[in-house]
């Protein structure tokens, strides 16, 4: 029987109503009454909490380190872990972890529901039995998202929908398992067990911003964004276009040349960046800013961090950044 480690940091899985319409965190105690079903797992399934549980809407890279060094700590006691977590920044928690858990070798799953566990409709029962009997099954060995009858890599995931109970997809990835009556596994795309032992990777830096691109946007703007960070994440359209106006180009050029990094990601939801493509592109390319390819923006920022935070020079950055560290690029 397999060992199995539940984290909680809260969410709308672990919600309750307070007055007549706000959800806040209640005690995780109070989720595994609602669980009666756990008994029947096959599987030894034991819990923890984070300090604080939190709306993950203020999740932030602190508490990335503490879901890791949980993760760590425990390592060695249990064959996998599965992280009750909140929908809105579950795509940029797990792609954060992807980064900062080197060494991993065994299933890190993170699920959540749409509906409070208590709530007559909610998903959160079999969202979390699944991902349970997932981390179970010895077939992952890498962080992931299992949600409505999907298994998700982590850093290919994206939050799609609030409203519906399939919230995430994966655009440029197809779902590592489905899950129906059987649960049916991907195993061409399964990431194979790391040989080297696990370590956390605790320096995130945050000095990271965000320029979405749209018709007309000021060159006030742009240079305002982009010199008050050392990296910035720029949405382009399409495959990788910007504007041709030659001002908006100085403002990144100049920007690059002082040591600054620019990556380019597309607004789109499916397809990738080919810097060079369109003649718009080709000067984006030319100037030094780097292609994110198919990675979603929260894969880009989260990496960004992950690379900025070890100290590289901007060289190693840019090099490792092309790379595909944890599966999160289409090679």
């Amino acid at each position: 029987m397999k060992n199995i480690l539940l984290i909680y940091t809260g969410g709308t899985i672990g919600m309750q109503k307070e007055g007549k319409d706000s959800l806040v965190p209640f005690n995780f105690d109070s989720i595994l009454n609602a669980f009666p079903e756990l008994k029947e797992c096959d599987a030894n399934v034991e819990h923890v909490s984070t300090k604080n549980a939190i709306d993950s809407s203020d999740m932030n890279t602190e508490n990335w380190v503490e879901i890791s060094k949980i993760i760590e700590k425990q390592y060695n006691q249990y064959d996998s872990f599965v992280i009750l977590h909140g929908t809105d920044t579950m795509a940029y928690t797990a792609s954060a972890l992807s980064f900062m858990l080197e060494g991993l070798n065994k299933g890190v799953i993170l699920t959540g529901s749409q509906i409070p566990i208590g709530a007559r409709r909610t998903d959160a029962k079999e969202n979390l039995i699944t991902a349970i009997e997932i981390a179970a099954s010895d077939k992952i060995s890498e962080v992931c998202i299992y949600f409505e009858d999907k298994l998700f890599r982590g850093n290919r995931t994206v939050k799609v929908n609030s409203e519906n109970f399939e919230a995430f997809e994966s655009p440029h990835l197809p779902a590592l398992a489905q899950v129906g009556i059987n649960i049916k596994y991907n195993t061409s795309l399964l990431r194979n067990k790391d040989t080297k032992q696990l370590s956390v990777s605790e320096n995130m830096n945050t000095d990271i911003s965000v320029l979405k691109l749209f018709p007309g946007i000021s060159e006030k703007i742009v240079k305002s964004i982009i010199e008050n960070s050392e990296t910035t994440v720029m949405e382009s359209f399409g495959s990788g276009n910007s504007t041709s106006n030659k001002k908006f180009i100085s403002i990144l050029k100049e920007a690059i040349e002082n040591g600054k990094i620019i990556v380019n990601c597309s607004q789109c939801l499916r397809g990738s960046v080919q810097q060079g493509k369109y003649e718009n592109s080709s000067e984006l390319k030319r100037i030094g800013v780097i292609s994110a390819k198919d990675m979603t923006t929260e894969t880009a920022i989260t990496k960004l961090m992950y690379l900025r935070g070890k100290g590289l020079k901007n060289d190693e950055i840019k090099t490792q950044f092309k790379l595909s560290l944890r599966g999160e690029i289409t090679v």
